[in-house]
């Protein structure tokens, strides 16, 4: 019953959204167009439901051969790929919105697991990458609101972000979202969904564990002086 639900809700915020917001948006065009590499928006293969691909659709915040450059698929705090305009909706989820579109086209929900490209999906433990798309990606979820630092863990890890990332977080990640498919439901839905506006405007790491207590347990994610000599070359 309650996925049929959830498809009612998405289409009904999608469209809302898009009526609501246009003018909004449109602005945010314009400042795209007149900046950067005056490029509006950015299509990329992902990893969506039932492990298949499709191209997810966001405002344009990096250069254009971003993924050919630094640290390819990991943004850094203070990506020098990032252009101006780009920090600002990266920061505020803004570039985010343009996944209504995936939304209305079915390839996308609201709350679920952020789709991957191919190459961090391969960073999930096969137990995660078997089960954690059995539904469908979302525009946020309990991973976006728990990463929802994730530049800056990279940052002040000093080390290789992917080495880090599957080491450390893609593990976690996936705990994470294999949760949300055992507890799924509307009110479930519904408190993402204000946390996500929350941690936006008033970031409180810890709040999330206040509201879902049966989250698995929070990890501190080390940083290179908290590490022994054999896991600094492991992940050097």
């Amino acid at each position: 019953m309650y996925p049929f639900l959830k498809r009612t809700i998405d289409l009904f915020v999608a469209l809302v959204t898009i009526i609501i917001l246009s003018p909004f948006l449109i602005i945010i065009c314009i400042a795209l167009l007149l900046t950067g590499e005056h490029e509006v928006f950015y299509f990329q293969e992902r990893i969506g439901f039932k492990n298949k691909t499709f191209n997810i659709c966001k405002f344009a915040t990096m250069l254009k051969n971003s993924p050919n450059l630094g640290t390819g698929s990991i943004t850094l705090r203070d990506d020098p790929r990032v252009t101006s305009v780009g920090k600002f909706l990266r920061q505020s989820k803004i570039n985010e919105l343009p996944q209504v579109l995936n939304i209305l086209k079915g390839d996308m929900t609201l709350v679920g697991p952020r789709p991957h490209m191919e190459f961090d999906f391969n960073h999930y433990p096969e137990h995660i990458k078997k089960t954690v798309f059995n539904v469908k990606p979302g525009i946020t979820g309990i991973g976006s609101i728990v990463f929802r630092d994730q530049e800056m863990i990279f940052t002040k890890a000093k080390m290789d972000p992917h080495k880090y990332y599957k080491k450390y977080m893609a593990p976690y990640k996936g705990e994470l979202e294999i949760w949300y498919q055992n507890n799924m439901s509307f009110f479930t839905d519904i408190k993402i969904i204000f946390l996500t506006a929350w941690v936006i405007l008033f970031p409180s790491p810890n709040l999330v564990y206040n509201v879902f207590p049966t989250l698995p347990k929070e990890k501190k994610f080390p940083t290179y002086e908290e590490l022994s000599e054999e896991e600094r070359i492991e992940l050097s």
